[in-house]
């Protein structure tokens, strides 16, 4: 497992019975987790004085309950990262903070390159994925199907003063956007993506993880350049195991292109304890 130990302005202060207590700048979160399985040995004064609590309804969805007003957004700093958070109406806060472990792997990789990189960046959501590949210099293609997300991923890299940097916005849902970038004859030399376990794209698209991450990796992948650098696939969907990605880019990247697989979990440490909690997998393949 592969654990963020670099982050000052988020800190997993604890977890259990369901539920994890996040330090997001100077703002505590309450919400759910369905990994945390385990007992919570003790719900101190802190777990009380949440800033935040999320609730989830026995109807479905959930609401906040706050204890003193926050602001609308906030920003945190990951290095030299910055990101606007705000609790959503869906429980998260438009960032994963153990992603900061890809973050730092890809800006890795694209520095050591020492020359031009293409960045095709797929379910990118706020954009965590594309700052930090902007930061080390990527050409990057960011593309979502809510407009509104890419939006919030607009406004982070204009946070970083990233205005006039080569970031290409795309509002498309992503299997057409592919196969368009097909008949274009466009290629990157390194792919990302995060697909959900389930999601609509903005005309009513269905993706199902189990049925169409095999087919939509085989079409990404002809998109991939003659000297690609790598290719991500993170994933949230509960009973995957990270050996199912690796199998399926050992399958499905070209065999002209020679490179290391590596497949794992990520993981966030717990501050009150000597535990960690497993947040995502993840497959990699890298020249």
């Amino acid at each position: 497992m592969q654990v963020v130990t670099d982050w000052k302005d988020y800190t997993v202060l604890d977890a259990g019975n369901g539920e994890k207590l996040e330090r997001w700048g100077n703002v505590v979160l309450r919400r759910p987790d369905a990994q945390v399985l385990w007992p919570l040995v003790t719900e101190t004064g802190i777990w009380k004085q949440a800033d935040g609590h999320y609730h989830r309804s026995s109807s479905g969805g959930g609401e906040w309950d706050f204890k003193k007003k926050i602001p609308e957004r906030w920003t945190v700093q990951y290095n030299e990262l910055k990101f606007y958070v705000r609790p959503t109406s869906f429980k998260h806060t438009g960032l994963f903070p153990e992603q900061a472990v890809n973050w730092n792997w890809m800006t890795d990789k694209i520095k050591k390159a020492d020359r031009e990189i293409h960045v095709l960046n797929l379910f990118a959501y706020t954009g965590g994925a594309t700052i930090a590949c902007a930061s080390a210099g990527a050409n990057v293609c960011h593309v979502d199907a809510s407009k509104g997300i890419v939006q919030w991923a607009r406004e982070n890299a204009n946070l970083n003063g990233f205005e006039q940097r080569p970031i290409r916005w795309i509002v498309d849902d992503v299997f057409k956007f592919v196969e368009r970038e097909q008949r274009r004859g466009r290629k990157y030399d390194a792919i990302i993506m995060d697909p959900p376990t389930y999601g609509r794209g903005s005309n009513g698209e269905i993706w199902k993880f189990e049925d169409h991450l095999g087919p939509f990796l085989k079409a990404c992948c002809t998109l991939l350049s003659d000297d690609p650098l790598f290719v991500l696939i993170n994933s949230y969907t509960s009973g995957i195991s990270p050996t199912v990605l690796q199998n399926l880019l050992q399958l499905t990247i070209p065999k002209k292109h020679s490179g290391l697989l590596t497949c794992g979990e990520i993981g966030l440490p717990i501050e009150s304890n000597e535990l960690v909690l497993p947040a995502g997998i993840f497959g990699r393949w890298e020249a």
